[in-house]
């Protein structure tokens, strides 16, 4: 595999190197519920679309466009969502809303797999793993709109995403991909801690004393 230069002989491409460093930077702006998550996150998903097509990930790369579709509507729910403060309010899904999304996952799944496994056998090579592909692909899209719409859920959806996307990662030789979303995982669950304090600190200030 190519690449625009190597780091101790192993080649990386600029734009999946600043993708995801504007990924990362999603993340942190996330977690300080800053209006910059969606234009930063639009911007990496531009960069890490180009670098998937590169490395011949489809699924990766289709995920990449429905994450600019999503940042749009992130950006669209968050800023009606803000308060007078400035600040957005957070909040755990209902119990309806987190069947939903496993819910969309599962099924989700499985359909874009076979959708996948049937584009291979008429020959498009649309992924070399349709599974964790698909997986990928629609847990970061149920991820992001329940991120959209202020879900302190969206955090844990994340962390199960990454436990198969480090290692597709590594194996299609996205190395920088591949670490970064090593370094995902530490900050989702930071995140998530963040988020959770958040709320409970709004919950507080809003019961009468």
């Amino acid at each position: 595999m190519s690449g625009d230069f190597t780091v101790f002989g192993t080649p990386v491409y600029w734009t999946d190197l600043i993708g995801n460093v504007a990924a990362l930077a999603t993340v942190v702006l996330a977690m300080r519920r800053s209006m910059w998550t969606w234009p930063v996150q639009l911007t990496g998903a531009v960069l890490l679309f180009i670098a998937s097509i590169n490395a011949h990930i489809t699924g990766n790369a289709l995920k990449q466009v429905l994450f600019g579709a999503l940042a749009v509507y992130g950006w669209y729910k968050w800023s009606r969502g803000r308060r007078d403060d400035g600040g957005l309010a957070v909040r755990p899904a209902s119990l309806k809303e987190r069947s939903a999304l496993i819910g969309t996952m599962v099924v989700g799944t499985v359909v874009v797999a076979l959708l996948f496994m049937w584009l291979n056998s008429m020959g498009l090579n649309i992924s070399w793993a349709p599974w964790p592909d698909a997986y990928i692909f629609v847990g970061s899209a149920v991820a992001t709109f329940a991120q959209g719409r202020a879900l302190i859920d969206f955090w844990w959806i994340w962390v199960l995403v990454d436990l198969v996307g480090v290692p597709l990662a590594f194996t299609s030789g996205l190395v920088v991909s591949g670490a970064v979303y090593a370094v995902f995982l530490v900050l989702v669950l930071l995140g998530f801690r963040s988020w959770l304090k958040q709320y409970r600190t709004a919950q507080a200030a809003a019961v009468p004393a």
